[in-house]
């Protein structure tokens, strides 16, 4: 684990913390297998060259372990947001019994190393989301294996879901009405966390370590808004709603598909995501400040498509 070449298998690998932690690995020398179910559904999510793509039914017990076997370490990234319906089975899915099969492959002759993806607050809140990440740690500290999790809080970066996103949604509307906008949180840099998974892959004193990665600046929901709009030369309103609105927008949304918003959203939201203990910190890592990648993130309100959506506004 220090300096040594590994082939490592990564799951969640065309995902956006995926695609950039399969390059940093393959720079690194390593030797990088990605499984997916379907990788055609990814044809448009570019890997680096020299990534083995594997079409693999990782709940596919059999399957999951041929995959593994003869791998070094093997990497966990598998995540959602959002289930269908609101009953927390697709949670469960997604993050508990994934990460089960995971350790009952690697314990069935796979490699001993997992680095393994959770959420800051973890198994706290009210949230089937926080409730399966925290059911998914406990089967990894309990697994034996030489395993490291990661906290992170919200993750930011070109391509994300939180500047990117909201960015989207002030291009196309004057008015926001915003659920939970004095949630708190802590961004972190995708780079940033790239980096801990890599440090942590070569670190024999990472095995056995619980690492929260989040930034160094703390925003509420409604100040993310607001710097993505000025970000964007946007004049915006953003009207925060009272919680019992923000409960029924969620009960809107959940069954629509795409949910850009959700019940289990909205509980989640109700525990701030600011970390405690800093795991940055704790590998070396110095953190990115939102203002040093928010241009790359959203561009600015001089750029070529910028100026041309707000002429088809004025039009």
């Amino acid at each position: 684990m220090n300096g040594k070449s590994m082939h490592i298998v990564v799951l969640g690998g065309t995902g956006f913390v995926g695609r950039r932690l399969v390059s940093r690995l393959l720079s690194d020398g390593h030797a990088v297998t990605v499984l997916s179910r379907n990788p055609a559904v990814h044809a448009d999510r570019l890997l680096a060259p020299g990534t083995v793509l594997r079409q693999v039914d990782v709940y596919d017990p059999a399957a999951l372990r041929a995959a593994l076997a003869g791998a070094d370490a093997v990497v966990n990234l598998v995540g959602i947001l959002n289930e269908s319906g609101d009953d927390g089975r697709g949670f469960r899915r997604a993050h508990v019994e994934l990460c089960q099969q995971v350790i009952a492959a690697c314990r069935d002759g796979g490699p001993q190393r997992l680095l393994q993806m959770s959420a800051l607050n973890a198994g706290r809140g009210g949230s089937h989301y926080l409730a399966s990440r925290g059911e998914s740690e406990a089967a990894v500290k309990a697994s034996g294996l030489q395993w490291t999790l990661f906290e992170p809080s919200v993750i930011f970066g070109p391509g994300d879901g939180l500047f990117t996103r909201f960015g989207a949604l002030l291009r196309l509307a004057p008015v926001l009405p915003l659920a939970c906008a004095n949630a708190r949180f802590a961004p972190v840099y995708v780079g940033d966390v790239v980096e801990a998974f890599a440090r942590a892959l070569r670190d024999r004193h990472a095995v056995g370590e619980v690492y929260e990665l989040y930034g160094p600046e703390v925003f509420t929901l409604g100040e993310i808004v607001k710097l993505s709009a000025r970000q964007l030369g946007l004049r915006r309103l953003v009207i925060p709603l009272p919680d019992l609105l923000g409960r029924m927008q969620g009960l809107a949304f959940d069954f629509v598909p795409g949910k850009p918003f959700s019940s289990d959203n909205f509980r989640s939201l109700q525990t701030d995501s600011v970390g405690g203990i800093d795991g940055l910190h704790r590998l070396g890592i110095a953190p990115t400040r939102v203002a040093a990648v928010l241009p790359d993130i959203l561009g600015g309100p001089d750029d070529k498509e910028h100026r041309y959506t707000r002429y088809r506004a004025m039009h």
